[in-house]
């Protein structure tokens, strides 16, 4: 069942980043700006986001309005669909006689994954950081009740300490220290990342960035001191994939800074062939729940 929250409720567990002073909505609705007590400002966009990004912003390149066209497209075609349901399994197990939970998605995206979150909780209320206003476009269209905020995961987030129940991370960048302090004394960071293997069969059609074989130790080994692990679970989704499905999940992510948009087509249809033939991939995660250390 979707949030019942207003985007309002969640400012009072923002953060001035730039004097740590708590927020608060510069109007009646959050795209019409935030400020602090300090005088600082923070412009709203129309489109239902704020950006709290100042001065020199971030280094880091946000992803491009054709990158998230691509992704909204691929994932609403249903092909991610397994994944999104096994997150919002999982998050409504973790975060079960919790009222009124807080989830922070961090590096949200479009929304797709928080909301098939959101809809198994009946009472959740979200905040959504991706570094893309692009991105946060869409997702401020699809979860309305949610604060969206244009935010630098590597940076100290602009929330209180102890303001999260849950923190979502699908395919983005993770900030241990940052993550501890935002969460609840036992609050969960529920993550999502590719597993080994994943696409390789579409790796003899396209140059795919490569999955480190290791990457579920790593993860662990960085979460370590802050988090317990609780459990992990693989999960393999079969897909078959037409030409235009090819190019949209080449150019979705990471990839897309690394490959030619054009040769990508080609190559996707001279896959699919004269008679337009789907080819069988296989997508592996791996989703994994860890539990906050400590009291405080």
């Amino acid at each position: 069942m979707p949030s019942a929250a207003h985007p309002l409720d969640l400012i009072p567990l923002l953060l001035c980043p730039v004097c740590g002073e708590q927020l608060e909505a510069a109007g009646q609705i959050a795209a019409q700006g935030l400020r602090c007590a300090a005088g600082h400002q923070y412009d709203g966009a129309r489109q239902g986001y704020v950006n709290l990004l100042t001065g020199r912003g971030t280094r880091f390149i946000p992803d491009t309005a054709e990158m998230v066209a691509a992704r909204d497209a691929f994932l609403g075609a249903g092909l991610y669909a397994p994944l999104a349901r096994q997150l919002a399994a999982k998050a409504g197990t973790l975060l079960a006689g919790t009222p009124t939970p807080v989830l922070l998605d961090a590096g949200a995206g479009t929304g797709y994954y928080l909301e098939a979150v959101l809809r198994t909780l009946a009472d959740g209320r979200a905040l959504a950081l991706d570094l893309s206003k692009f991105a946060l476009r869409r997702a401020a269209r699809v979860l309305p009740d949610a604060l969206c905020v244009v935010w630098d995961l590597w940076k100290p987030l602009p929330l209180a300490a102890g303001s999260s129940d849950l923190i979502l991370n699908v395919f983005a960048p993770r900030n241990p220290a940052e993550f501890v302090r935002v969460l609840k004394p036992g609050g969960h960071l529920l993550v999502a990342t590719a597993a080994p293997g994943h696409l390789d069969e579409l790796r003899e059609v396209v140059p795919l960035l490569a999955v480190d074989t290791d990457k579920s130790e790593r993860l662990g080994e960085t979460l370590a001191d802050g988090f317990e692990e609780v459990e992990s679970v693989a999960l393999q989704v079969p897909l078959q994939l037409a030409a235009e499905d090819i190019v949209r999940l080449v150019m979705m992510g990471p990839n897309a800074h690394h490959v030619d948009a054009g040769e990508v087509r080609a190559a996707a249809n001279a896959a699919a062939g004269s008679d337009g033939a789907q080819l069988p991939v296989t997508a592996r995660f791996t989703v994994a729940a860890y539990r906050r250390r400590g009291r405080r």
